[in-house]
């Protein structure tokens, strides 16, 4: 039986240790920056710079966030567990009355808890601008879509604390973080596009726009793309998308999945 009190004193130590090392404002920083640059000039090839509109500037920072967010999870918790077991100090840890369960889990809400200050730091200028321009409707679209990308965050945080169960050595899952991050980023859609392409969409187009679920990027894409008709438009999937992958409550569902199920066969392996 998990104690949550154990959980909590794991989760507080990994987030006070985040901010002593000057993390979370450095990541902040990074996002505070790139956001206000592509929220302002993201018109700049169509001749105009500013807020053009609250949809231009969701999707404006869709791609951002899709390259940025799963590379700094990925490296925040790569060395969760393999980091305390090459110091030596995994086994120091488990002399405690905690469980080997209590310790992931701690982690990971501790390293979720920083990864999502950083963010809501990070983007917090653009949400004060979209509300200061388009009044108060433009908070719970913009809420929207930084909760979308919390939850991706913390579906790639969750694969990354496989990697550091799974992984011998610090070197392994720094690697093994960095090829996640291209698949999933770079490489997927690049195939999936291509079989298609070769394909002529006589194989597998059926079956193509689910694939896109197999990838936590994707589904944070769908999530705010189909938040609003100019949005789906932008990206050119209205048509190709079926209705049920538009129903938020079926794309949330899956990338709860995404954090859970990584997490889960974490802990299994994790167990002595």
């Amino acid at each position: 039986m998990i104690q949550l009190s154990q959980v909590g004193t794991v989760a507080a130590k990994e987030f006070r240790d985040r901010l002593r090392n000057r993390w979370v404002l450095a990541v902040a920083l990074v996002f505070a920056v790139f956001s206000l640059v592509i929220a302002y000039a993201g018109g700049a090839q169509q001749g105009a710079v500013g807020l053009r509109s609250l949809e231009f500037t969701v999707t404006s920072l869709v791609s951002l966030v899709i390259y940025l967010v799963p590379l700094i999870a990925l490296l925040l918790g790569f060395d969760a567990i393999v980091g305390e077991r090459e110091r030596g100090s995994l086994d120091l840890l488990l002399a405690y009355p905690i469980t080997r369960g209590e310790l992931l889990l701690g982690k990971y809400l501790g390293l979720s808890l920083a990864l999502a200050l950083a963010m809501l730091a990070g983007l917090a200028a653009v949400g004060v601008m979209l509300v200061y321009q388009f009044g108060s409707k433009a908070l719970f679209h913009y809420a929207g879509f930084v909760l979308s990308a919390l939850l991706m965050g913390m579906s790639f945080l969750s694969l990354a604390v496989l990697v550091s169960v799974v992984a011998r050595d610090r070197t392994r899952a720094s690697g093994a973080a960095i090829v996640l991050w291209f698949l999933f980023v770079l490489v997927f859609d690049l195939v999936l596009l291509g079989v298609l392409v070769a394909t002529a969409g006589h194989y597998g187009g059926d079956i193509f726009p689910y694939l896109l679920l197999l990838n936590p990027t994707d589904v944070f894409r769908i999530l705010n793309v189909f938040s609003t008709e100019d949005v789906r438009s932008a990206y050119g999937l209205v048509n190709m998308v079926p209705p049920l992958m538009s129903n938020i409550g079926v794309l949330t569902t899956v990338m709860l999945g995404w954090i859970v199920v990584p997490l889960a066969f974490a802990n299994w392996r994790f167990r002595p």
